[in-house]
C-alpha cells in the first residue's frame, strides 16, 4: 500500500509513503547519465535481454534495490530535469501484455519508473514516450508486480498511468495524488461523496430555537474518512492538497510535506495482512503487518531528496547535483536521537 501527493509553491515537491510488510536490499540510489541498463530480465537471474540494452539520458536519484544492478528498479525517484515518478500497488487491477507489441520496447513493470526517468524530462514527454513501450507480463524474481504509476514535473504537471484489462489508461493534470486499487476513475467518483466538506469551522448556529455553540475545532471536515484503506487515504490526500498550506520559507516545506504524509501513514500493528502477495526470491522477512516503512519528499526544482524511515525519524537529505558517480546509501533502521541533556 502507498500514498503519493504533489504540491507546488515557488518550488515543486512530491511526497510518498511506502506501506508494505517487507523491504529487502533497499536504499537511496544515484545513477549517473550514460549508465547502461536493461528493461527485461536481470543479471541476478542470469536472463538479461540484450535486445533491451539502454543508456540513461539523465542523472537519476531515488529509492530502490541495488540487488538488480545494472538494471534500475526504483520504487520512486527523480531525475535532474525535475521529473519524479513512483510505482504503487495496484492489486487485482493491473493487466500487462503477454508479448511485446510491434515497434515497441518491452519493459518489465518494476523497471518502468526508472526507464521513464532515464529518458523523459517532463510529463508531456512521458505521454509521448510510453507510446513506444509495452508493459510485459513477465516475472521478475519469480513474481509479477501489480502496479500503477504516477509522474510529476517541476511545472506542477502530473500524469497517472494505469495498465488495465481495457488498455493503458492515462490521466494528465488531474489531482496529482494517487493511492492504490481500485482504479483512478473510481477514486474520482468517490470524491464526489465528500464535496460538502471544507476546512471552515461551523460557528454558533441555531437548531430550531436552540442556540448551539461551537465547542471544538475541525467540524468543517467532520466525516472525512480516517481509516487506512486506499479509498479513504485518497480522499484525505485530496483535502490535504486542497487545504494544506506550505511555508513562504522553502527550506521548511519538506517538513510541511512530511506532516501531510503522516496523516495517511500506517502505524505498525493497525493493518494486519491477510493477503501477503507473492514472495520474490529476495524476500527473506515478511511481516504480519503493513506499515509505513519510509516516507520520502522530492524537491523537483532542486533535484533533492529527503527521507526518513519508520524506525528512524531523522531526516536524511541528499542533493543530486553534488553526485557524479554511482552511489548507494542503505536504509538506516536504527533509531537516532539528539541528546540535549
Amino acid at each position: 500500500m502507498c500514498s503519493f501527493i504533489t504540491v507546488k509553491n515557488d518550488n515543486t515537491y512530491c511526497g510518498r509513503n511506502l506501506d508494505f510488510n517487507r523491504l529487502v536490499n533497499s536504499g537511496i540510489l544515484f545513477i549517473p547519465k550514460g549508465s547502461i541498463y536493461y528493461t527485461i530480465g536481470s543479471k541476478y537471474e542470469n536472463n538479461l535481454d540484450e535486445n533491451t540494452k539502454s543508456i540513461t539520458k539523465y542523472n537519476i536519484l531515488g529509492i530502490g534495490t541495488n540487488a538488480l544492478l545494472p538494471n534500475i528498479a526504483l520504487y520512486d525517484g527523480i531525475n535532474e530535469e525535475g521529473l519524479a515518478g513512483a510505482q504503487l500497488y495496484f492489486r487485482e487491477n493491473a493487466k500487462y501484455e503477454e508479448v511485446v507489441k510491434e515497434n515497441t520496447k518491452g519493459v518489465m513493470p518494476p523497471y518502468f519508473v526508472s526507464h521513464i526517468l532515464a529518458n523523459c524530462k517532463d510529463c508531456k514527454e512521458v505521454l509521448s514516450f510510453i507510446k513506444g513501450l509495452t508493459l510485459l507480463n513477465k516475472p521478475l524474481l519469480g513474481t509479477i508486480a501489480n502496479l500503477h504509476f504516477i509522474f510529476a514535473d517541476k511545472s506542477g504537471s502530473s500524469v497517472v498511468i494505469e495498465p488495465t484489462k481495457d488498455d493503458l489508461k492515462t490521466y494528465l493534470n488531474e489531482l496529482g495524488i494517487l493511492t492504490n486499487s481500485p482504479t483512478y476513475n473510481y477514486h474520482l467518483e468517490n470524491l464526489a461523496n465528500y464535496l460538502n466538506l471544507n476546512n471552515l469551522d461551523i460557528e454558533e448556529t441555531k437548531f430550531m430555537d436552540v442556540s448551539i455553540k461551537q465547542s471544538y475545532s475541525g467540524n468543517g471536515l467532520r466525516g472525512l474518512p480516517g481509516d487506512f484503506s486506499s479509498p479513504s487515504r485518497f480522499i484525505r490526500l485530496a483535502f490535504l492538497k486542497k487545504y494544506g498550506l506550505l511555508s513562504a520559507n522553502e527550506k521548511e516545506n519538506p517538513n510541511y510535506l512530511f506532516n501531510m504524509l503522516a496523516n495517511v501513514s500506517f502505524p505498525y500493528g493497525l493493518v494486519k495482512v491477510t493477503n501477503k502477495s507473492d514472495q520474490s526470491s529476495l524476500d527473506k522477512e515478511i511481516g504480519d503487518y503493513d506499515y509505513t516503512i519510509y516516507s520520502v519528499v522530492y524537491d523537483l526544482t532542486n533535484f533533492e531528496i529527503y527521507l526518513k524511515t519508520y524506525r528512524n525519524q531523522m531526516i536524511y537529505h541528499l542533493n543530486g547535483n553534488k553526485l557524479k558517480e554511482n552511489y548507494y546509501l542503505e536504509f538506516n533502521f536504527k533509531p537516532e536521537y539528539k541528546e540535549v541533556l
